[in-house]
């Protein structure tokens, strides 16, 4: 069944943006504070985090449902589930040897050029002012990630990047959910099993303490599943092309937070590579010109 466009009044999606923004910065911050030391390991966090979205979303979904008509959804499946869980766990062992607001650049980075991509393979025309964006983008995020004394662990940077590769084809798995609350709930409880699963290979190493418990709840809870519903609500009333825009703002959140909150460095190889980066994605997000549609 083809699935129902519905007009967001622009309040209310600046509303769930915003909320939604903050949630994916504090996931960096969450994340990075609780594999920093003992705390907990990167296997149990993303295992702890998925299952108190579920726990979080399924809670919310019966609440909003009750006494409601059922509404039709589509659903994509198991896709959009093993998305979130490479996504997730992914991006859990990258903060390993990443620092948090290195991390968000490589994370953001990484998600608007995959949108950027899928909507030039959905019919869009790149202009060639938008190809250079792309092309300093990708420059900015090679040189933040390329060797040197500040540079950040190859292996990070590379799982970050999937990480990236991994929301943006979610997120644009999302754009058409007629129930934000039940869809993120489903796909969280999809993604569970594949997340303990996960911790099998590593069954000798896990280790949880109470505040690590904590912050992966949170996490899970309230960035993560909240966001998650906040972002997917305010989709319908986002482009592509918007909804990677907006989303340029959580590097510089979760730096700024970063700096401030776990005393983490500016360097000068982040400034440069940030600036490229975000500068370049957003001359590549200029209007452009449809060919067909999708």
């Amino acid at each position: 069944m083809a699935a129902i466009e519905h007009a967001v009044p622009p309040l209310r999606v600046a509303v769930l943006t915003s909320f939604a923004l903050c949630g994916f910065a504090a996931n960096s911050l969450l994340c990075r504070y609780a594999l920093d030391g003992t705390r907990i390991d990167a296997a149990s966090f993303t295992a702890i985090r998925l299952v108190a979205g579920a726990i979080t979303l399924w809670a919310l979904h019966a609440l909003k449902s009750r006494g409601a008509p059922a509404v039709s959804q589509p659903d994509h499946g198991w896709r959009p589930a093993i998305l979130l869980f490479v996504y997730a766990i992914a991006f859990s062992f990258a903060y390993l040897s990443l620092e948090a607001g290195t991390g968000a650049l490589i994370l953001f980075g990484m998600v608007q050029v995959t949108m950027l991509f899928a909507d030039w393979r959905r019919g869009t025309r790149l202009r060639h002012l938008q190809w250079l964006g792309v092309a300093i983008a990708l420059a900015g995020l090679a040189w933040l990630v390329s060797p040197g004394l500040s540079a950040p662990s190859p292996t990070g940077a590379v799982l970050m990047a999937i990480a990236g590769m991994a929301w943006g084809l979610y997120s644009l798995m999302g754009r058409r959910a007629t129930d934000p609350v039940g869809t993120t709930a489903r796909n969280f409880a999809r993604a569970v099993p594949f997340a303990l699963v996960a911790c099998l290979p590593v069954l000798l190493h896990l280790h949880a303490s109470f505040s690590g418990v904590v912050l992966a709840a949170v996490s899970g809870s309230i960035a993560s599943g909240l966001g998650y519903v906040a972002w997917y609500a305010a989709l319908p009333g986002l482009t592509t092309a918007r909804a990677a825009t907006v989303q340029l703002g959580v590097p510089l959140l979760a730096a700024i937070a970063a700096i401030a909150l776990l005393d983490e460095p500016l360097t000068a190889r982040i400034v440069t590579g940030g600036l490229a980066i975000l500068g370049g994605i957003a001359l590549a997000l200029l209007p452009q010109r449809r060919l067909t549609e999708p």
